[in-house]
């Protein structure tokens, strides 16, 4: 842990982390105590005194600096993350450089927090509009991306001038401690970054009753975001929900078939399928269907499965125990159904958390995978006829994060991205999550949004002020 500037060992109690692919301990996280949650908040509070005033240039250089030294130890901290998340190394490295490119966007993004002036009905009055950082934040993050996802709430929380106490993924710790240490080295003042570990459930509601904790930003599952949302609205605390998702892919007769399909196949194995915005539920017109799925089933059956560490390899284990189980009754339930496993549909091997890659096809729409996230390697590939057919499968679930369509047609591609109910809509690619760009869903999947200019709305309060001089005589 990390409060104050200071590094935490060793704890009373003590959990265990796992590495995914062999399923053996390789190592333990120290449990915060009452008392250390109540030093991390006190150090927060301290450190937001000054850092609220630090120039957003001064803010903006240490953010480079760190941007820089993960670039430069991007290999080291992957390792690590192959370790104890499982992903390919050469994704574990990707994911590092490019959550660098949000730190190296906010610390730009800062220097352009702008007020207004805002034109007065009396000469005699001056109205202004400030925004100012609303003061300490804390925030929780998940596994699947344990360092892109941690930094992108650190980097919005530090440029917009709050200070922050982060409670990262215990099942990969490894990246929030590189994130601590490559921060300290950059020259970020003790206090304004804290790490904690232990009960997820003690400490949001420890931290949420804190006066000084002013926000919250959480990145997981919907059940438990609706349980952080409703705690803070008891508290009167501002909060940013990136929550589940089962992301409708739209795949029309007129699209380049066989390119889709090799995208697509590789979108969904990337990172063993668990990404809240990957590729899950497919809707293939009738006229491209029988092309689209055999092409589609062949690339991802190619898929190379093994350790991080080995060469070639495309897909990793599944972070723990639990996703294998959880794959195991997605595809229990397809078959009592009556789908077909066309490809995978099993484990592989009986050590580590490793699945096959899995396509599903037939059915029907009554299908759990038509209608819970598999957050796995795992697509159900189903044919549809007419555009408001599909909109209305589409839309069908309470989610709403990401949506994708491939069309030849600019029409078809416009209509869609209106008609689809998400906060998100890639049309024939994948764009997002770029630091420049919004990234957050609608219904379910949450509210607010993390990158782009609106990353800063949360954790900005807003401020009107009225001044009236009199005509001097």
């Amino acid at each position: 842990m990390l409060i104050g500037g200071r590094w935490i060992y060793e704890t009373e109690g003590q959990d265990a982390v796992i590495d995914p692919a062999s399923g053996a301990v390789i190592g333990y996280l120290p449990c915060a105590t009452d008392a250390d949650l109540a030093a991390a908040v006190a150090s927060a509070q301290r450190a937001f005194g000054s850092w609220k005033d630090r120039s957003p240039l001064d803010r903006g250089q240490i953010l480079r600096r760190f941007a820089d030294l993960a670039r430069t130890h991007a290999e080291e901290v992957g390792r690590n993350m192959v370790l104890d998340q499982g992903k390919p190394l050469a994704e574990a490295i990707g994911e590092i450089r490019f959550a660098a490119d949000h730190a190296d966007w906010h610390a730009e993004e800062a220097r352009r927090i702008y007020g207004r002036l805002i034109p007065s009905r009396d000469p005699r009055v001056q109205q202004a509009l400030t925004r100012e950082p609303v003061g300490v934040c804390i925030a929780f993050t998940p596994w699947n991306f344990p360092f892109s996802q941690a930094l992108r709430k650190v980097v919005a929380a530090l440029a917009s001038g709050c200070t922050i106490i982060l409670k990262g993924p215990a099942e990969s710790p490894s990246s929030t401690v590189a994130i601590g240490r490559l921060m300290q080295e950059a020259g970020l003042p003790d206090g304004c970054l804290n790490i904690v570990w232990g009960s997820s459930s003690h400490i949001s509601e420890t931290l949420l009753s804190a006066p000084e904790v002013k926000k919250i930003s959480f990145t997981g599952s919907v059940e438990v975001g609706k349980l952080l949302a409703s705690l803070a609205g008891r508290h009167m605390k501002r909060s940013t929900m990136e929550l589940g998702g089962h992301a409708p892919v739209i795949v029309f007769d007129d699209a380049d078939v066989e390119a889709s399909a090799d995208a697509l196949a590789a979108q969904k194995v990337r990172n063993a399928g668990q990404v809240c915005v990957s590729p899950t539920r497919f809707y293939v017109q009738t006229g491209a269907y029988d092309r689209f799925l055999a092409r589609f089933a062949d690339k991802v059956a190619a898929t190379k499965v093994g350790y991080g560490f080995a060469e070639g390899v495309q897909m990793g284990p599944l972070c723990h125990a639990r996703r294998v189980t959880a794959m195991e009754g997605f595809v229990q339930d397809a078959r009592e159904r009556g789908a077909e496993i066309v490809t995978g549909g099993s484990r592989i091997g009986d050590a580590g958390f490793f699945y096959a890659p899995t396509v599903v096809a037939g059915g029907s729409d009554a299908l759990r995978l038509m209608n819970e996230e598999p957050f796995g390697p795992i697509a159900v590939v189903a044919p549809f006829s007419g555009f408001d057919d599909v909109m209305r499968r589409a839309n069908s679930l309470p989610f709403g994060l990401a949506s994708y369509v491939f069309t030849a047609s600019s029409s078809r591609a416009q209509h869609a991205a209106k008609a689809l109910a998400a906060g998100m809509v890639s049309i024939n690619h994948f764009g997002l999550a770029l630091p420049e760009t919004p990234f957050g869903g609608i219904n379910d999947s949450g509210y607010g949004s993390e990158g782009g200019t609106e990353t800063f709305d949360g954790y900005l309060n807003t401020k009107f002020v009225t001044r009236f001089d009199a005509r001097p005589e």
